[in-house]
């Protein structure tokens, strides 16, 4: 299964008692599909990964596996503080399933370089489904460095990493020095634009639960060369994509959001909560002045 530019991270719709719905997780990943996206990343930040059971997560890989029906990726999210436990749930989920793995640095430990580079080599050596590192020291206390990220790009099926240090200067690196066929996507939608100019491969998005046809059409536009247009649509959406992971901690805007305009996905587990008046105020505000890509059941 070729893993495309677009990954949606998928949020993980809820009942009202807090239970993981997986048959809207099954019409929620049919929507993504039908509005833009290549792939849809499952069990990942925004999927409330931290709050998930294994029996969740790996239910979830198999109901999405089966609604996506072969036309897109389903990327599974395993990674964990423990590089053991790390290594049982990667290959239960390929069991499941999963076209490819997406393996966050280890949070709360804060571990070397070293420490990271044998961490994921691990998890990499023990499946045989493509591993996409993913490196967000802004919730996991840790920077994977440019180095470090191309020393693992020798191990074979390490494919690719999702890069949301913020840092540009750090992506560049990881371009200039990967080998073929390594590629980086962006995880924060506002950079997608600046990373596509250096190099990068794609992104792994929020923005695209709503607005995914036009996000990809921003991508499509820029490797056409259609460089203005593609400027446009990132302006047009940026206001947007800013407030989805500035208004509250993700994924409480895009949650409430869906919520608003009819696609029901249930609160947040705790200890996440719903967004406050103003929060959801800002939301809406930005939702209203952006088309909806995605279609909401009747």
């Amino acid at each position: 299964m070729e893993i495309g530019r677009l990954l949606t991270a998928m949020v993980t719709p809820m009942d009202d008692d807090g239970r993981v719905d997986y048959a809207q997780a099954r019409r929620l990943a049919q929507a993504l599909m039908d509005s833009g996206s290549d792939g849809v990343v499952v069990a990942g930040t925004t999927g409330e990964a931290p709050t998930l059971s294994h029996e969740e997560r790996l239910r979830l890989v198999r109901e999405v596996k089966e609604a996506v029906a072969g036309r897109g990726a389903v990327i599974a999210g395993t990674g964990t503080y423990r590089t053991d436990e790390s290594i049982e749930l990667s290959r239960e989920a390929e069991r499941a399933g999963a076209d490819g793995l997406l393996l966050v640095t280890p949070y709360y430990h804060r571990p070397t370089q070293e420490g990271l580079y044998r961490h994921f080599r691990a998890i990499a050596e023990a499946v045989s489904v493509p591993c996409i590192l993913y490196n967000i020291p802004g919730r996991t206390g840790v920077n994977m460095t440019a180095e470090t990220a191309l020393r693992l790009a020798q191990v074979p099926n390490i494919v690719g990493v999702k890069e949301a240090s913020g840092d540009l200067g750090q992506a560049a690196r990881i371009i200039e020095g990967a080998p073929q066929g390594f590629r980086l996507w962006s995880g924060d939608d506002a950079l997608t634009l600046p990373l596509l100019a250096i190099g990068g491969y794609g992104v792994v998005a929020v923005v695209s639960h709503l607005a995914g046809l036009q996000f990809k059409r921003m991508i499509e536009a820029f490797l056409a060369g259609a460089v203005e247009e593609a400027a446009r649509l990132h302006r047009r959406l940026l206001p947007l994509m800013q407030t989805l992971m500035t208004a509250a901690p993700n994924p409480i805007p895009i949650k409430y959001a869906l919520n608003q305009v009819g696609f029901r996905v249930g609160r947040p587990r705790l200890p996440l909560t719903e967004p406050d008046e103003e929060a959801a105020r800002r939301i809406m505000a930005e939702v209203a002045k952006v088309p909806l890509d995605l279609k909401v059941p009747v």
